[in-house]
C-alpha cells in the first residue's frame, strides 16, 4: 500500500466514457519528441510543458525539483489511475510511458506523497487507431485473468481469517492474516486503480488522510499483535473487511488494463517493496513483510514474463537484465524461507540491517531496468 491515497471522486458516469486505450493508437502526426510531456515538480508547484496532446503512447519527462520525495499521476476525472511513478526523490529524474484516449484528464504530483495533489488539467484530442502487436492484446487478456484468480482466491483466505477474529482465536487469526493478503499484494496496482479500495483495506495509521476512520488489514494487524486482544470493534472491522474486498474482487474484471499500464504496475511493485517491506513499515506489527516482499515481486514477474515476447524483440538487453535481476532477487528471498514453495517467512524482526541492505540493493538493481519496460512495448 502507499503511505497515502488519492482522495476519491465520484464521476461514474464520465469515468466510463473516458476509458484508458485497449488498442494502440496512431502518432496522428506527432514525432517523438511531441510524444514527450515534461513535468517539473516542487513541493509547491506541478508543472507541466503540454496541456494538449493527441491520443496514444504519452511520456511523462518528470523532474523533482523539491525537497520532498513526490509521486507524480495521470488520473481519470474520476480519479481512477491510469499511470503513476512513485518515490520520486528530491533532484531526481524519471521517465514513464502511458496510454490515453480522447478525453479530459489531470496530471497531479503529490509532494510528500500525501494528499489530492497539485494538479494540471490534459486534455486529450481524437487519434486514428492503428493495429496493436496481437500478442499483447493475448498479455491483457492473459493478466487480466491472472488479477481476476488472484481476487477470487483470496477472499476464502480472508474467510479464514475473519472467522478467527470472529471467535476471538488470537493464534489462529495470527496465522491466517499473512496468507490473506498474498493475492492482495501481487496485484496491487488493479485494486489502487480505483482509488476508493485501497484506503479501506490496505492503509496503514499513519497514511490516513484527515477524518478517515482506520480500517482493513492493519488496523487488525495492530489488535493481533500490538493490542493482543480481539474486541467487539476488531470483530465488526473484519465483516467490513470482507465486504470491501468482496467490492474488489467484483471489479477486477472492469479494472483498465493496458500493456503500458501492466508494465508500469510491475514497477509500482517494487516500489511497493522499496518504501514499506524492506524498511519493516508495512508490517510494522506482525513482521510478516517477506511474505508481502515476495508477492509484490511474483506480481512483478508476471506481468513482465506476459509482456517479454514483445520487449524481446524491441529491447533484448533490457530483457537480458531483467531476466538476471528477477533470478537474483528471488534466490535472495529464498535465504529467508524453507523451500521454494513455502511461504512461511522469517520473521522481518530478525532480518538484520545488513541483510536488509542486501534485500534493498536487491529490488534497486531490479527497479531501474523494469522501469524502462513500458518504453520497450510501446515502440
Amino acid at each position: 500500500m502507499r503511505a497515502a491515497r488519492l482522495s476519491v471522486v465520484t464521476a461514474v458516469a464520465m469515468a466510463t466514457a473516458l476509458t484508458a486505450v485497449t488498442a494502440c493508437t496512431s502518432k496522428s502526426g506527432d514525432d517523438d519528441g511531441e510524444r514527450v510531456i515534461a513535468v517539473t515538480a516542487t513541493d509547491s508547484k506541478c508543472e507541466t510543458s503540454k496541456k494538449e496532446i493527441s491520443a496514444g503512447h504519452v511520456e511523462l519527462a518528470i523532474e523533482n525539483k523539491g525537497s520532498k520525495v513526490t509521486e507524480v499521476y495521470i488520473l481519470f476525472p474520476d480519479d481512477r489511475v491510469v499511470s503513476e511513478r512513485e518515490n520520486i526523490g528530491p533532484g531526481t529524474k524519471q521517465r514513464v510511458t502511458a496510454e490515453v484516449k480522447a478525453g479530459a484528464y489531470e496530471i497531479a504530483c503529490k509532494p510528500g506523497m500525501k494528499g489530492d495533489g497539485i494538479r494540471q488539467e490534459l486534455k486529450v484530442t481524437g487519434g486514428s487507431a492503428a493495429e496493436r502487436d496481437p500478442r499483447l492484446d493475448k498479455a491483457v487478456a492473459a493478466y487480466r485473468s491472472y488479477a481476476q484468480a488472484q481476487a477470487d482466491e483470496t477472499l476464502p483466505k480472508v474467510a479464514t481469517f475473519v472467522a478467527a477474529v470472529k471467535a476471538g482465536d488470537l493464534e489462529a487469526a495470527k496465522k491466517a492474516y499473512a496468507p490473506s493478503r498474498i493475492g492482495w499484494e501481487r496485484t496491487e496496482p488493479v485494486a489502487e486503480s480505483f482509488g476508493d479500495i485501497d484506503p479501506k483495506v490496505d492503509v496503514r495509521a499513519d497514511g490516513l488522510e484527515a477524518g478517515q476512520k482506520w480500517t482493513g488489514w492493519h488496523r487488525l494487524e495492530k489488535a493481533l499483535w500490538q493490542d493482543k486482544k480481539i474486541g467487539a470493534e476488531e470483530k465488526t472491522l473484519a465483516d467490513q473487511l470482507v465486504t470491501d474486498l468482496t467490492d474488489w474482487q467484483k471489479r477486477v474484471g472492469k479494472a483498465e488494463i493496458t500493456p503500458t499500464s501492466m508494465a508500469n504496475g510491475a514497477k509500482e511493485l517494487l516500489d511497493e517493496v522499496a518504501t514499506g517491506k524492506v524498511t519493516g513499515e508495512e508490517e510494522r506489527y506482525s513482521h510478516t513483510d517477506l511474505v508481502d516482499f515476495k508477492a509484490n515481486v511474483e506480481g512483478a514477474q508476471k506481468s513482465y514474463e506476459l509482456l517479454k515476447p514483445v520487449a524481446q524483440e524491441n529491447d533484448p538487453a533490457l530483457v537480458t537484465e531483467l531476466d538476471k535481476q528477477f533470478a537474483a532477487l528471488n534466490a535472495l528471498l529464498d535465504a529467508y524461507r524453507p523451500n521454494a514453495t513455502s511461504y512461511e517467512f522469517t520473521s522481518y524482526d530478525k532480518v538484520g540491517a545488513a541483510d536488509r541492505k542486501k534485500l534493498s540493493d536487491g529490488v534497486n538493481a531490479l527497479a531501474e531496468p523494469l522501469s524502462k519496460l513500458a518504453a520497450a512495448v510501446a515502440k
